[in-house]
Parts: structure tokens; sequence; C-alpha cells
């Protein structure tokens, strides 16, 4: 059994250090206040948490007034996944969008712009940039959010991220380690495996970890996946080999190691939050994130408890929870002291500016060029195929063009169309035929546009049959339908016009509404 070197005090101090929980509300409870004062050094916030960015800085006000170094931590990658503007939509295009105009100081203005409205409102650490490669173009949760499929692309604009989020006084928290790209299930569903040899990881996956840690990365957050190669028995965020003796030892990295949200049913399914928490501190994890889906002082002392128990009964050594608690805190006194870097900026504007120069417009064979295309004067018919949300994106955040539409064209009429309502529609059971499913979303859409040109609005059509389905329908019936794609572009172009945008950020539909309004 470890002989405590210290105090209980101590080692239930430290136990809290190590969290980083979520909670509920505008304004931070009763019990965050007291755990902040007990020892807590972290917290993190969410779409939830965010009305406004007055709010924003009253509420880490209040945060610092109770410890004055708390590293507020956040999930703006901007791009798809936003908490700033979860209610509008990013004024910042995504990695993919970044990835398609590979620019790497255009990463670095966009980041640091970000940094700068993070900063603005008292957020010191981002959970921030993915760095994962996406090999795999079916993968279901990464896709947009990475920089492309790319390796040494993936890489420089990697590095560049991390070095422009630093510069404006925010910490980066790099992932998601050893890398998640090459995946085709959800972590936050069930637990990925990724079954490729060590050296196809260490030349694939690792290259933007290891730019980042040369970029000095101040965080990096560990993945919910299970590699083999690695390790065949544990997850990444469990795994001594992968978080120790390879991100540690191999690669040198000497920064905080995060864990991804615990809640999700990777490891709360398998494990447990207490059982994976323990786990993962023991194989080398430095800060256990929790508080995407719970929230509440009750799970902060179940972990904290779980801890300082295993601690007690010799499964965790207390040096190890003493040194991630030391790292907590040093990464908290770099946020305290961290200023921005003066540079030149371009400003509010550059997210904009970034989303039409991540375009991709092409025209459909015969019908002339981009260049001879003749915007439209009329309002549209708008029809967003939309398929189920990604849980890191969220229900809550709007995507699409049709807001962007009406603001040019007054008048602009718009439909959503699932494949749950192509099934009812066809009277197919919700596993029915998805091309079936397809087709009758496609003519819903046609009888809902009537004489209005359309304008058909995807997300990763190579991803959904029905969506595919429902585009044959439309361009069978209308050839001069607009097919604006705001996921990843794997399928073929087609369309009378073709804007691949390359995520579905608020900007991205903008900057694809000028195009087709002619601006």
């Amino acid at each position: 059994m470890t002989t405590l070197a210290s105090g209980t005090g101590t080692l239930t101090r430290d136990a809290l250090t190590v969290l980083q929980p979520g909670f509920t509300g505008t304004t931070a409870p009763d019990w965050l206040l007291r755990r902040l004062g007990e020892g807590l050094a972290s917290v993190g916030l969410f779409g939830r948490n965010i009305a406004s960015p007055g709010q924003l800085t009253a509420l880490t006000a209040q945060l610092r007034a109770e410890r004055d170094d708390v590293l507020v931590a956040i999930d703006e990658e901007g791009g798809d996944v936003t908490r700033l503007e979860v209610r509008t939509g990013s004024s910042f295009p995504g990695n993919h969008a970044l990835g398609a105009v590979d620019d790497v100081e255009l990463t670095r203005e966009v980041a640091r712009e970000l940094g700068r409205r993070l900063a603005a409102c008292g957020v010191n650490l981002n959970w921030a940039p993915s760095a994962d490669v996406n090999s795999n173009p079916r993968n279901p949760v990464i896709g947009v959010r990475s920089f492309g499929a790319d390796t040494e692309l993936a890489a420089r604009h990697t590095a560049a991220y991390v070095t422009g989020l630093q510069s404006a006084g925010v910490a980066a928290c790099t992932k998601h380690f050893p890398g998640h790209g090459d995946t085709a299930v959800d972590s936050h569903h069930a637990l990925p495996r990724i079954d490729v040899p060590a050296d196809v990881l260490t030349d694939r996956e690792l290259a933007p970890f290891r730019a980042a840690i040369a970029a000095g990365s101040r965080a990096v957050m560990s993945a919910h996946i299970l590699v083999p190669a690695l390790d065949p028995d544990r997850p990444a965020t469990l795994s001594r080999r992968i978080l120790t003796g390879l991100l540690r030892g191999d690669l040198g990295y000497e920064g905080l190691i995060v864990t991804d949200g615990m809640e999700m049913r990777a490891i709360a399914g398998t494990y447990g939050i207490e059982r994976g928490s323990v786990l993962a501190v023991a194989a080398g994890a430095d800060a256990i994130c929790v508080g995407g889906g719970l929230a509440d002082d009750a799970t902060v002392r179940r972990l904290r408890d779980a801890l300082v128990a295993a601690v007690r009964a010799g499964e965790l050594p207390q040096e190890r929870l003493a040194e991630a608690a030391d790292r907590v805190r040093a990464l908290a006194r770099w946020a305290s002291t961290a200023g921005h870097t003066p540079g030149e900026t371009r400003g509010s504007e550059i997210g904009l500016h970034a989303a039409r120069r991540a375009l991709t417009v092409t025209a459909a064979p015969g019908l002339g060029s981009p260049q001879t295309f003749e915007p439209l004067t009329e309002p549209p018919f708008v029809a967003a195929l939309t398929p189920v949300a990604n849980i890191a994106v969220g229900d809550e955040t709007p995507w699409g063009i049709a807001a962007e539409l009406v603001h040019l064209l007054p008048g602009t009429v718009t439909g959503s169309f699932s494949a749950e309502d192509g099934k009812e529609e066809s009277g197919k059971a919700a596993d029915g035929n998805e091309s079936d499913a397809g087709d009758s979303a496609g003519r819903a859409a046609l009888q809902a546009a009537g004489a209005r040109r359309i304008v058909a609005v995807v997300r990763d059509e190579h991803r959904h049959p029905w969506m595919a389905s429902a585009l044959d329908t439309l361009l069978a019936a209308r050839p001069d339908t607009i097919v604006v794609e705001m996921g990843v572009p794997q399928a073929a172009p087609r369309g009378a016009l073709h804007i691949a945008t390359h995520g579905a950020a608020r900007v991205c539909g903008r900057a694809a509404a000028e195009v087709i309004a002619g601006l």
C-alpha cells in the first residue's frame, strides 16, 4: 500500500485539481465556487453556459474572483464546432476549409483572431485544434474538423494553429491523440478501433502531433480509441504505453495531457467514469475532462473520492496524482500571465475572407464554367438535406445557407428534408431502403419548391445514400438545381453549379450565398 507523503487535505486537493468539470447555467453555481476554494483548478464551458460575449466575460470574472489563476477551458474549434456562437454559427471556418486553402499564414491569423476573442472573454484554454488526419472518408465524427487527409498538410496547419492561438495568450490543446481520423465509429457512442500497423501510425497519425509539440502546444487531449498496434488491451486514454511510453517518452512531450470527455460511451459504457478516471491518471493523464453530459457537484465528488480511494488502496501512486496536479497548476500559472503577442491581424473580417478563399466552385458538364454562371436574381427554394447531427457539433448550432440567402435575395424560402421524412413519406420502416427514402425526400422537396429555382444543400453526401438518392431525384427533374456541399466534398460534383464550402460555419454559408447571388 502506498504511504501517504502528506496529509489527507493535500491528497484531496490534488484530486480536485486534476478535474475539469462542466456545469449548467450562465452563472457559476455555488457548489462550483466552493470547489474552486477547495482546490479545483479548471472549469469547462459549453454552449449551454454562453449567451453573449458580455455574459461570458462576467462569468469568467465570477470564477476568477474565487480563484484568480483558474483555467477556463472551452471546445471552440471554429467551423462546425463552436461554443462562442453556438446559436448563430461560427464567424470562422473550420479546419477543413483552412486546409483547402492551404495557406499556413491564414490559418495562423484565423487561430490568432479566435484566440483574441476567447481571451477577451476570459477563456484561457481551448480544446483545439483537431490534429486528426481524416484518412477514413466515412469517419462520422471528425470529417471537416480535420485539416484534411494529407498528413503533411495536417501537420503544418496544426502547428500554425497552435502558434496563432497561443500568441493570443490562450493555451492550445491538440487532439485527439494518437489520432482519431481513421475511425468509422464515434467514440461518443462506442469504442472505435484502428487496425493499422505501428509504422503507418508513426508516419500518418503521429506527424501532426509531432508538429504540435514542436510548436509548443501547452496541452494534448487523448482519444478514446483502441489501437492494438500500440496497446491491444486498453484505449489510448487509459493506456500507459500510449500516454507515458509514446507521448511522453518517444515524442518527448512535457506539457499537460487532458482526457476527452470521460462521460462518452467509449469509456463510461465499459469502465465507468470513476474507474476510467483512476486508470487515466495512472496511465499518465493529468486532467480529467468531464461535463459535456455530466455537470454537477455529485459527479465532481464521486471522481474526487475515487481518486483518493485509489491512492489509499495502492492502485494509484500518490506521486503520480501529485505530478498531474502540478502540471495543471503549471499551465494555470502560464495562462494567468500569458499575454497577446503583438502582430499584424486582419480583425473580424478574417473569418469571412478565409471562407471565401476555401470555396471550390464547379459547373456541370455542358453548362459552361463557373465564370459563365448566371447569378440568381429571384429568390430560390433552399432544400436542406439534413443528416443526423454530429454530437460534437450539436443539434442547436444552425447550418446551411438559407439565412444568408434571405439577406441577399429577400423572399427566399427554405425546407428541411431528412431520411426519416423520406421513410415516412414512402411508407418504409425506419430501417427501410435508403434509396426509396431519398427518392421520397427528393420528391417532397420538388413539390415544396414549386416553380422556384432549387438550391440543394447537403452535408457529406458520400456518407449518406439517402441524400445521394434525393439529389438524383432533384437533378433528374430539375437539372438547373444548384448543389452546395457543406461537408467533406468526397462525392463527385454535380448540379448546374456545385459549391463545396468545406464546412458548415455561418461564414461558409455566407460565402456560398454570395456566389449564388452574384456577389
